[in-house]
């Protein structure tokens, strides 16, 4: 293990590019950057595609039952077989990704998207928790010119998107994606460019953690 590593974790409201800034910065401090390479993992394991992990995360609670019968024999993290009594929560993905994002942050040091890393890396010391956020009106039109979609239509998503992130970190972290006491930086976003956001994070992350530009 690397005794210099670092951890950052990003999470985002939908629109605010989060995502890019993120990627940005993992290339502005030359480290890898992990969001659906997690799922990529589960995806190999679950034999699952990242499609059907990311729709059936959205339910709160359980799968439905079928999808044990349809998918009766894989490998599991935790070394077990499903049988068809038997219902697969979301639950176990959260740990299994938690599982996964552990074991790769203890190899190196990583920009993390999303995922609930704020919460996974709560007590991590080598850890950095940041929130993206803006205003609802710039979320929108940064979404509507980035998909090409109305500004109805971005609301529209938006809203979902935030809805479904908020019940997913609910149930896993026990605790409100927007509460600012589960960061170390909360940025809001609204009259700035990405490049710009990325460079300032790379500079206070360079400046914490002590690393040569």
């Amino acid at each position: 293990m690397d005794d210099n590593r670092f951890i950052i974790t990003v999470n985002r409201e939908c629109g605010t590019d989060g995502r890019a800034i993120a990627l940005q910065l993992g290339q502005l401090l030359g480290v890898k950057v992990y969001d659906r390479a997690i799922l990529a993992e589960l995806t190999e394991k679950f034999h699952l595609t990242v499609e059907e992990i990311e729709r059936l995360k959205a339910k709160k609670t359980y799968w439905w039952n079928d999808f044990v019968n349809f998918y009766k024999q894989f490998n599991a993290l935790f070394d077990s077989t499903v049988d068809e009594d038997r219902r697969v929560t979301s639950a176990e993905i959260y740990h299994a990704e938690a599982k996964i994002l552990r074991g790769l942050a203890e190899q190196e040091s990583c920009v993390i998207i999303g995922r609930s890393g704020f919460h996974i890396f709560r007590d991590d010391p080598h850890a950095m928790k940041i929130l993206i956020i803006a205003d609802l009106q710039s979320r929108v039109k940064r979404y509507a010119a980035k998909y090409g979609k109305t500004d109805e239509e971005a609301l529209r998503i938006i809203n979902k998107v935030d809805r479904e992130r908020e019940a997913y970190t609910k149930t896993f972290a026990g605790s409100s994606r927007y509460d600012a006491r589960n960061y170390d930086l909360v940025c809001n976003v609204s009259n700035y460019q990405t490049e710009h956001v990325a460079g300032f994070l790379a500079d206070v992350i360079r400046r914490r953690f002590r690393i040569a530009q």
